[in-house]
């Protein structure tokens, strides 16, 4: 079974301030991504993930009458929390998926302590009717 595992990262007073943690510290919390995706890699579970844009260069996209984009800032400019990234792992298991988002919940910040940031779990679904869409 495939699931996504969003992570979602405190707004605080403006964008996640990683850039503002010391290169040390940045480069621990990237090499600890890295590992994790290797592990993923090699255990077959890795389907997809990346890091995204801060929410100060998030979009809304909503069809016109004619069809065209109307396009403003992003959603929800009072929200405490934003989606910083994402994986998409295929594992046995929803305990599994848990375990993994556990796992890069962990990741060190700005101290070396672990964030704790609060990782979503949603098991990617099939359309009706095709098995295929959610096995990859």
């Amino acid at each position: 079974m495939k699931y996504m595992l969003m992570m979602h990262a405190p707004k605080g007073t403006g964008d996640w301030a990683a850039g503002d943690w010391s290169p040390e510290a940045l480069k621990a919390h990237m090499d600890f991504m890295m590992r994790l995706a290797k592990d993923l890699e090699e255990s077959g579970e890795w389907v997809a993930g990346e890091g995204l844009a801060g929410p100060g260069e998030a979009r809304v996209v909503r069809a016109t009458k004619g069809g065209a984009p109307a396009v403003t800032d992003g959603p929800f400019p009072e929200a405490k929390e934003f989606l910083a990234g994402f994986w998409i792992v295929d594992c046995d298991s929803a305990q599994r998926a848990y375990e993994i988002a556990a796992r890069a919940s962990s990741a060190p910040g700005p101290s070396g302590a672990p964030l704790n940031m609060p990782i979503e779990v949603r098991q990617v679904m099939n359309a009706p009717g095709d098995e295929s869409v959610a096995k990859g």
